[in-house]
């Protein structure tokens, strides 16, 4: 078999069509066909039926389908490294979820850099939801990924590395503010509840959270209204507007001071936990597997939870380049 049989195979088998994958290859149709034929030949399975207007899998074309795009995918990271391998040298490629981008990836991968010289190249950071992210590793387009959890059933190696917790807050004027026993679920439908870019991100607990309180309990939905930063939406919130589930390490010092209020709602605070992501059965670079170590250690427990407010991205595909925080 040879990359191109299996291009052409992994886009069949993604597209549902030859048509479609010709058209997206930019050659014939006779000419995919004629990569499954080899395909067909050398593996002994038909790889494809007819089904219908479209075409199916065989069990064989199904178990070639879960390797064809990770070996295109690879064999494409491979040819750009090596092109771009004096511009590239020790630059690590970073995928992260939202929250985490903007509140803590910017002090984590300083603390990195600095432990780390042989990144003094830098590291790129994109800001991507976690259903992406799976995907993404397993296309090699990132090396690492930071934040929440990508969904089950991927082949990553998935370590946690910090407990966090939301809180809900409104300022101390607002009119739930100045609540002082447990607030029914059906007082905060009223009030929109700021989000950064991201709204509330999927495989998180605040989204679990937010199924069970709400919608299981047939309440209806809040009114989430996202902004272009969980900064701008604390904003917002002190000054009054809405209500917001913030990360209780940012918010404590407002709290304590007094200038935030938190909100006594039943089953908060919502503990969450961040995970650092890779390939696994020794598939991921060293530089991420590097990275992967050196987020459950103290010193970047202290980075990521240190005051002084949010060092990060926050817009999602946004690329940062960590040296030029330095």
């Amino acid at each position: 078999m040879t990359l191109n049989q299996l291009r052409a195979f992994a886009l069949v088998a993604r597209l549902g069509s030859l048509r479609a994958a010709a058209a997206v290859l930019g050659i014939s149709e006779p000419a995919v066909s004629s990569s499954l034929a080899a395909l067909r030949l050398d593996l002994g399975d038909a790889l494809v039926r007819r089904s219908g207007s479209g075409i199916a899998l065989t069990a064989g074309g199904r178990a070639l389908a879960d390797h064809a795009q990770e070996i295109v995918g690879l064999a494409d990271q491979v040819r750009w490294e090596v092109s771009h391998a004096a511009e590239s040298a020790a630059c690590l490629r970073v995928v992260a979820t939202a929250g985490f981008a903007e509140h803590a990836a910017g002090r984590l991968l300083d603390a990195f850099t600095r432990r780390v010289p042989v990144h003094s190249r830098g590291i790129d950071v994109v800001v991507e939801s976690a259903d992406d992210i799976g995907s993404l590793l397993q296309d090699h387009a990132y090396d690492v990924a930071l934040g929440s959890r990508p969904p089950q059933g991927t082949q990553l190696e998935v370590v946690p590395f910090l407990r966090y917790q939301r809180v809900l807050v409104a300022a101390p004027g607002h009119p739930l503010g100045q609540r002082q026993q447990s607030l029914p679920l059906a007082a905060l439908l009223g009030e929109p509840w700021f989000t950064g870019p991201a709204g509330v991100e999927e495989f998180t607990a605040e989204s679990s959270w937010l199924a069970a309180a709400f919608l299981a309990s047939a309440l209806g939905v809040p009114e989430i209204v996202p902004l272009s930063s969980e900064t701008d939406a604390l904003a917002a919130v002190r000054a009054g507007e809405g209500i917001m589930l913030a990360f209780m390490h940012i918010v404590r010092a407002e709290v304590t001071a007094g200038s935030l209020v938190v909100l006594p709602v039943p089953n908060t605070p919502i503990a969450g936990l961040w995970c650092a992501s890779t390939l696994d059965h020794g598939r991921a670079s060293t530089a991420a597997r590097t990275l992967q170590r050196f987020v459950t250690t103290a010193e970047a427990t202290a980075a990521m939870l240190a005051p002084g407010g949010s060092r990060g991205v926050a817009r999602r595909g946004s690329k940062v380049h960590v040296a030029l925080w330095s």
